[in-house]
């Protein structure tokens, strides 16, 4: 969840964290699997990878002043899956209510 990693160092001197496992990444990707659009769908799965490609060369920092990027990479990470997913569920929301509007015509 968004603001679970609240210090900048939280990582600090992690140099072999290099990707991120889901605690609920089944729930995750069942509700990316159930969003309307492929386009939707395909953006998502693409998002869910792309902490694991940018996790690796994230700075781990020196153990002392440098705090390394790794925090920082994982909440920008985690505020951009939820942000999608939120607007997503949105525009699917406001889509199926706009086709029972047409049906009920």
């Amino acid at each position: 969840k968004e603001g679970m990693i609240t210090a900048d160092n939280i990582f600090q001197g992690c140099k072999k964290l290099v990707r991120v496992d889901l605690v609920e990444g089944e729930v995750l990707r069942d509700t990316i699997a159930a969003l309307l659009l492929e386009e939707w769908r395909n953006d998502m799965k693409d998002k869910l990878v792309a902490i694991d490609q940018s996790l690796p060369t994230a700075s781990g920092g020196d153990g002392s002043h440098d705090e390394g990027e790794k925090a920082q990479t994982v909440q920008l990470w985690i505020s951009s899956v939820l942000g999608n997913i939120v607007r997503y569920k949105a525009q699917h929301r406001s889509l199926l209510n706009e086709a029972a509007t047409t049906l009920q015509l």
